[in-house]
Order: structure tokens, then sequence, then C-alpha cells
């Protein structure tokens, strides 16, 4: 049957864009999908900052007249400069298990990109590294995380059959939250804690974060060059991101550092794994998805390390086992069990390698973004 690839042009195409991914994996019971409200703020440039320094372009496929893919372009123009770089991307890639669509759609990128310019195409990776990135690789019948991406094993085997190789790897981790952490880190905390010029700030209630938020940003952008596909976040692009996910953070599951000069030195934020209220919500937060997520969040029994880092000059301090032995005793008390490490590169040895002296930690999931020369 014909194949036919057609650009997202329409207010219609784009609700179409949006929806696919429910019906390809209506199925697919290890899969959790994105909040409705994220696609739009994500899909819809009047929303999104970044399409003020992205070139983008959306595609659907249809083979005999049904919709049966879509795929994303993205060249973010301000990675490349700051990198030196002259790549693309592919980003959100959906499809049914058909060969034939999954070389059109990925063509169809490849294309636009290299009459763009472009020497190189790289993905599964969006407009940062807060999109869900990389195909799965490894753990496909394990629970799926929220903010990951949870794909089919014939995504890798298509995108290597197209001639991608392994860009970057990521790696996942489930780490038990026990006594026996919280000590761990409490031998690490007593050098910080006796130090009369830092000062771990603990909270109770969102107000209390909000005058933060800036500074936490600044810090963001200051530290977290090293993570492959960060660009540093405008205020606008800040004060979006807090807003989509602050309604979702309980206060107390924030920690807070500052120098004696009262600047942060470094943070952690962890959220309340809700993935399972976002599938029971089928994505959407309204009439009664509120309902399905709250009560998740309440209930859930995994912890998930969102955002955190320490300042360069105050990193092999103890910081950061400060604000985790905070952050691990309140989640206790809390009723969580488990902690999510989110994301982490593979080639982050020092910090997988600390994981993983940890008692009981598995790591359950492996994630790849391919590459291939145009």
């Amino acid at each position: 049957m014909q194949i036919t690839i057609k650009e997202v042009t329409t207010a219609n195409d784009l609700k179409l864009f949006i929806q696919l991914p429910f019906k390809i994996h209506k199925n697919h019971d290890e899969w959790v999908p994105s909040l409705i409200n994220d696609d739009i703020a994500t899909f819809y440039p009047n929303k999104n900052e970044a399409y003020k320094y992205c070139a983008t372009i959306k595609f659907l496929a249809y083979k005999g007249g049904e919709l049966k893919g879509r795929i994303m372009g993205i060249i973010h123009h301000q990675y490349n400069e700051l990198n030196n770089e002259q790549n693309g991307r592919f980003a959100f890639m959906e499809v049914y298990d058909d060969k034939e669509v999954f070389d059109a759609l990925i063509n169809s990128v490849e294309k636009w990109a290299y009459e763009k310019g472009c020497n190189k195409l790289i993905g599964p990776l969006g407009f940062s590294d807060k999109d869900p990135q990389g195909f799965l690789i490894e753990g496909y019948k394990k629970q799926t995380m929220m903010l990951t991406n949870c794909s089919y094993p014939f995504m890798t085997k298509y995108i290597t059959d197209a001639g991608y190789k392994p860009h970057t790897k990521l790696v996942e981790y489930r780490i038990p939250l026990t006594d026996q952490l919280i000590s761990r880190l409490s031998v690490f905390a007593k050098r910080p804690k006796n130090n009369p010029d830092i000062k771990l700030l603990e909270f109770k209630k969102t107000s209390e974060i909000k005058p933060y938020i800036r500074e936490v940003f600044e810090l963001i952008n200051l530290t977290y060059s090293e993570i492959y596909g960060f660009t540093p976040l405008s205020v606008k692009e800040a004060d979006n991101f807090s807003k989509r996910y602050l309604p979702f953070i309980n206060p107390r599951l924030v920690k807070i550092v500052l120098n004696g000069k009262g600047s942060i030195i470094g943070f952690i934020v962890a959220m309340s794994d809700f993935s399972k209220g976002i599938k029971q919500a089928n994505g959407k937060l309204l009439p009664f998805g509120w309902f399905h997520i709250l009560r998740n969040m309440r209930n859930s029994d995994t912890l998930v390390l969102f955002l955190g880092s320490v300042k360069e000059e105050y990193r092999h301090r103890g910081i950061d086992a400060l604000m985790a032995e905070s952050l691990f005793k309140d989640s206790k008390v809390y009723g969580f069990k488990y902690v999510d490490s989110h994301l982490i590169m593979e080639r982050n040895v020092k910090m997988r390698s600390e994981i993983e002296r940890l008692e009981g930690s598995e790591l359950y999931k492996r994630y790849c973004i391919f590459e291939k020369p145009l």
C-alpha cells in the first residue's frame, strides 16, 4: 500500500499528531502517556519559547489512507552554535510495527535536515534534555516512570537497520530507601552540618519556594552544561517550566542550601511518581484526571529524583549528602520505599558507582540516543 508523508500544517493535523501515541500504545501495559497539557506546551509554537531559536517540522505518515506514524524534526540553532555543531534532531517518533512507515518518516526528517545544512541527525532528542529522550533498549517489561520514553523493541531494530549508531546511552536505577542508605549519607553530611556558613532550607509551603525559583534556574544554567542536549533556559522558559511542574511537587521534597552570603549553592527537587495516575487519567487533567493523579501521588511508594545540582566550587564537601539525608528522612515519613534515579548518562561513572555501592540498587532500564551522518 502507498505511504504518504504529510507535513503538519493545520490545527487538525496537530491534534492527530498529539493523539496518535494513545492509539499506538493502547494495549501497551508499560507505556505511560504524557499529559495533554504538556503536549500543548511542547507542540504549540505560541506556548513554547524554544520555537524562537529552533527550526522545526512535524510529519504524519499515512498508509492505505490510515494514520500510521508521526515524527518531529528539530534543528536547535542555539545548541549547535554553543557546541560548534551542525546537527539535526528527530524526536517524538511514534509508529506502529511497520518498517516501511518507519523508514519513510525517518527519511523525511533526514532530507529536511540535510536541506537545512545539517551534517548529522541525532535522536530521539527533543528541544532539551527535559523531553523524553532515547529509545528504550533494555527493561521493556519494567515499570515506566513519568517523563521517560517507553518505546517498543522494534524501534531500536528499525533505527539500527536504517544505518544509525549509538551516540549517547542513558541508564535508570531503582534504589531501596533504607535506614542503611540514610546512615551512609549522614556520615558525609556531618561536615556541612558543622559549618556555620552552610544553611539547609526546608519548606512546608509552595509559596516558601517561589522566591528561590529563578536563582535555582540560574544554578541549573551554570552547572548543567555537561549534560548532553542541555541549553541554558531563558527567564521565561524557567518560569514556564516551574509553572508546569510546581503544582505536582510536595514542598517537603525540595531542599536548598545557601552559603554564608545567602546565595544558593545547591538544591534537590524530588517528586512522587504518579505515572500510574497519569495512565488512569489517560493524560487528561480534566474532568477527573486530577483525582487519579492526586490519589497516586499520595499512595506512590517511589520517589523520583527530578532535578538537582551543587555549585562546582562546593562539590565534594558533603552538600549533596546533606540535602539527600534530609530528603530521604522526610520521604520515609511519607511512606516512600524506593528512589528512582531518573536518567543518568552511562558515561557518568562516578555517579553510577556511588549508586551501585548502595545495597539493593538495580539498574533496570537503558536508553540510547542514536546518530547518523547525512
